[in-house]
């Protein structure tokens, strides 16, 4: 059966198409476009992808109100059943917001937008989405963020570094995130959410291909399933 993924789209988001395509070049299937109004998702998806952006232009804090979206009620029913979710940048914030991943993104301790591309530390690679990357080995990926910061209390923090759900980690000081932590996974490790762009890095085209690796684990495995 052929891949069926969808993208979610908030006003304010920029990077769903950048996802789209991302999906698609990887799967060889077109993603399915959702807006974030509809109250239903697309019947028997393997997939569901956050995109980063502005949802909302970033007012109150960062995708608060995306997370009360129609289409977020459905998303969250949709991973507690263990339909993969992927939540990039915004996505991350978002996700955090809905209750799906611990901890809060906060403004950069710089208090500066950061625009570059940033080393990061692979720390787990049994997950769905990181299967494709070595454990200890360091990929390259853009980062495009102002609330980048991840905080979480000290016995939150302890607990997801002890269950091995830091997926990625900054191998330099970026944003001022807590223990420099890139990407979080929930308890069963079917959500990702990251502030790095993967999308951004899947072509040499693009300026380099270490973003590839994290679709194609998640469309090798879920084939494997």
């Amino acid at each position: 059966m052929a891949f069926r993924a969808a993208v979610i789209t908030f006003p304010g988001s920029n990077c769903d198409r950048d996802l789209a395509l991302a999906l698609e070049k990887v799967s060889g299937t077109p993603a399915l476009r959702v807006w974030h109004g509809d109250a239903d998702l697309p019947e028997r998806l393997d997939f569901i992808a956050v995109p980063g952006g502005f949802s909302y232009g970033d007012y109150l804090r960062c995708g608060s109100i995306a997370a009360q979206s129609p289409v977020m009620r459905a998303v969250v029913e949709q991973a507690k059943r263990g339909v993969p979710v992927l939540g990039i940048c915004n996505g991350f914030q978002i996700l955090a917001e809905s209750g799906l991943l611990p901890g809060a993104l906060m403004r950069n301790a710089q208090l500066t937008f950061t625009c570059r591309t940033a080393p990061l530390l692979v720390e787990n690679s049994q997950s769905l989405f990181t299967a494709g990357y070595e454990a200890g080995s360091t990929i390259h990926l853009p980062v495009a963020h102002h609330d980048g910061n991840y905080f979480a209390d000290e016995a939150t923090l302890d607990r997801i570094e002890g269950e091995g759900r830091v997926a990625f980690r900054y191998a330099e000081e970026v944003n001022g995130s807590q223990r420099r932590i890139a990407g979080v996974l929930n308890e069963t490790g079917n959500v990702l959410g990251m502030m790095p762009h993967p999308e951004r890095a899947i072509e040499p085209e693009l300026g380099g291909t270490d973003g590839r690796a994290l679709f194609e684990s998640a469309v090798r495995g879920l084939a494997e399933a």
